[in-house]
């Protein structure tokens, strides 16, 4: 066998290491957690519990919704869980083949972005759920009766999830551009109010048809982008420095 093989045959067996311990992580954490699905399902529908009409209850309408419904809900925040595991498990995989200078930039990104992730979802839960969920019954017509079936708000509890936890990724996706010169702060900065129009378009997509969860979704992405110019415009300024001090110590 070749050098190039072997290598190849080393990096294969890497790439299944790091794989099974990803995948690990997630099924522990659903066996941890399945025992306690029904518990975890009702403290995750609690802002649409707790908006409820006095007398009325979501309901289930799948003759298996009862069990696979918070069972699928454990196996989604699982993943939502193992999320810096399964991070860390490809920056382990990928690390070795990257320079220095690469690995100081990528790192603080892959950290960013799973603390930003988090936030995301956590400003979801905590901001977005409780106003749409009082905003929602509110507008039921007259004779309707607002139920809503357990597997149906699981739906949206996962769109809304991972719309506000990507919206929330807005920072580095801007930095990344920027440092790979695909763009600049200047250009971004320009091109504003396309922008905005995007986010708009975006936000009008991912959330369900109301005007409260589009407008909680646009204006962080609208913030976001702002902050992801900020931390732009830093990292340029810091390269043209390093530049800078690189010609006075060649001088």
């Amino acid at each position: 066998m070749t050098d190039q093989e072997q290598s190849l045959v080393s990096h294969l067996v890497e790439l299944r290491t790091r794989l099974l311990r990803a995948v690990s992580s997630v099924v522990i954490l659903i066996v941890i957690m399945f025992p306690f699905a029904g518990e975890i399902y009702t403290l995750i529908a609690d802002p649409v519990l707790s908006n409820l009409s006095q007398g009325t209850e979501m309901i289930a309408t799948g003759v298996l919704s009862p069990f696979l419904t918070p069972f699928k809900m454990v196996i989604i925040l699982a993943i939502i869980i193992s999320m810096p595991i399964i991070i860390y498990q490809i920056w382990a995989f990928v690390a070795p083949g990257l320079y220095k200078t690469e690995k100081r930039v990528a790192l603080p990104i892959l950290i960013s972005s799973i603390v930003l992730f988090y936030l995301g979802c956590a400003f979801a839960f905590f901001v977005v759920f409780p106003i749409l969920f009082v905003f929602l019954p509110g507008i039921a017509p007259e004779g309707v009766t607002y139920m809503p079936d357990i597997n149906s708000y699981l739906d949206i509890v996962v769109r809304l999830f991972f719309a506000f936890g990507l919206a929330f990724e807005i920072p580095v996706a801007v930095v990344i551009l920027i440092s790979l010169g695909v763009t600049s702060a200047e250009k971004l900065s320009r091109s504003r109010p396309f922008v905005i129009i995007g986010i708009l378009v975006v936000a009008m997509l991912l959330t369900p048809p109301d005007p409260s969860s589009q407008v909680l979704l646009a204006l962080p992405m609208w913030v976001l982008f702002e902050f992801g110019l900020i931390f732009g415009r830093m990292l340029r300024n810091k390269k043209i420095q390093n530049t800078i001090q690189e010609n006075n110590r060649d001088l």
